[in-house]
């Protein structure tokens, strides 16, 4: 069977087995849940409920405060004991709703109960999503309910289910679909429902020949779903690449994957989807991977949203004590992180550990224009000059070399030999540009 991919990119080790093979466990909630109103993007949720509340396990706690938002929901039964800011993963601090946990689990009403979707219209499925909470769980966290819905939904033909994973070391979504391949396909038949005139390609790249072989046997009666083997490649998973690699149409930083008629869904998402449409439970968990060689025990966890990451870790056996780094999601793209003492959110997918900390003993060199960055590049970018751009603060150039086109996938400085931080740089430019444009927009009023 033929393996589809896209042009230049990187093979990075991938890190997997160390936790591929293990089954996914699902641990308990905390004493103390901590849920931030910032978990997507957009605007950030408002919160419903007050001090001294009671509040139920899927019990929407906080509701969407913006067409581009998403409501946050309890995953346990207890008190609301404060309102304050806490910080994130990624160093952003926010609004969070803390919420004492007493051990009852006690549900709202239908929670968990079986909903018969025949009947149910592709509005009806859209309204389910969005008022769930589910966003796109492979990082993003893009609100769902606004991407099934297009303005040209008619016009869609076709949903990518990404179960590429390219990521290094995570595992998450391939023990989902290893486990829980029924429930993936039902939630893919009700984004069908929701987009009609679409058919359905799950894309799983070709090291994960049992997901591949699994769906493939789930899916045969199906006439609008399809598997579709992927090469192995670092960013396959990339919303651009997967696109390209399924359909051979490609997007831009100005447009969004509905422009090219085509809708692309996370397989946790859809996963997600499916418990919201059939099962009527709102998105309240999320299953991650705990990895890297300072961990005891790999595994991948189903973890109530809500909890720290220091308290997944020690549910995964905890760390070695020769660990120097810690990141929130992969090698790749994930954050360095300085305190584990933050929650899970619907967009965390990992906790990997290292006993050493390579990017640390990294010493930078100058430039030798030896033109890997521009090789690897997925965007067809020329990282080297813009790079130079960022660090002569000259924004105008770095636009000019179409720096927003970026997708900070990490391949220039992976492979980049005088160890110069080209992404983050790029993502300094990226951020330095929005505000002179904000500014000048401003400006002009």
């Amino acid at each position: 069977m033929a393996k589809k991919s896209f042009k230049r990119g990187i093979h990075p080790f991938d890190g997997k087995d160390y936790a591929k093979d293990v089954p996914i466990k699902r641990i308990e909630a905390q004493e103390l849940m901590v849920f931030p109103l910032s978990q997507h993007i957009g605007a950030p949720a408002k919160p419903i409920v007050a001090f001294g509340d009671r509040v139920l396990k899927g019990q929407m706690i906080a509701e969407a405060g913006g067409f581009i938002s998403s409501p946050v929901f309890s995953s346990v039964s207890g008190t609301v004991k404060k309102a304050e800011k806490r910080k994130l993963a990624n160093g952003n601090t926010v609004d969070c709703i803390v919420i004492e946990n007493d051990g009852e689990y006690e549900t709202v009403d239908g929670f968990g109960e079986e909903r018969d979707i025949s009947s149910l219209t592709s509005k009806d499925i859209v309204d389910i999503v969005t008022k769930s909470g589910i966003v796109g769980l492979g990082g993003a966290g893009f609100p769902s309910g606004v991407k099934i819905a297009p303005k040209n939904a008619g016009e869609i033909d076709t949903v990518i289910i990404n179960g590429a994973e390219c990521e290094p070391y995570l595992t998450s979504d391939y023990r989902l679909m290893l486990e829980r391949s029924d429930d993936l396909v039902k939630g893919i038949e009700a984004l069908l429902k929701a987009l009609p005139s679409a058919k359905a390609v799950i894309g799983i790249e070709n090291n994960k020949p049992e997901a591949i072989k699994l769906l493939s046997q789930k899916v045969s009666d199906k006439k609008n779903i399809e598997v579709m083997p992927l090469k192995t490649k670092y960013p396959q998973g990339g919303e651009r690449q997967l696109i390209y690699a399924v359909t051979g149409r490609r997007i831009n930083s100005k447009m969004l994957p509905a422009d090219m008629n085509v809708v692309v869904v996370n397989v946790a998402s859809t996963i997600a989807i499916y418990e919201a449409v059939y099962l009527n439970m709102p998105l309240i968990h999320k299953v991650m991977t705990v990895t890297g060689d300072a961990v005891n025990s790999p595994c991948n966890l189903d973890v109530p949203l809500g909890v720290s990451h220091s308290y997944v870790l020690e549910c995964g056996g905890g760390a070695k004590e020769s660990v120097e780094k810690f990141i929130s999601g992969g090698p790749m793209m994930g954050m360095a992180m300085s305190s584990l003492d933050v929650p899970v959110i619907k967009t965390s997918s990992s906790i990997l550990a290292y006993t050493k900390d390579e990017v640390a003993h990294l010493k930078e060199t100058h430039c030798i224009r030896c033109g890997k960055c521009v090789a690897v590049c997925p965007q067809f970018l020329v990282p080297q000059m813009m790079g130079r751009a960022v660090k002569e603060n000259n924004i105008d150039a770095f636009e000019k070399l179409s720096g927003m086109e970026c997708i900070e996938c990490g391949c220039c400085t992976y492979g980049c030999p005088a160890k110069i931080p080209l992404t983050q740089m790029f993502k300094l430019g990226k951020i330095q540009l929005r505000e002179k444009k904000a500014k000048e927009k401003e400006e002009s009023k």
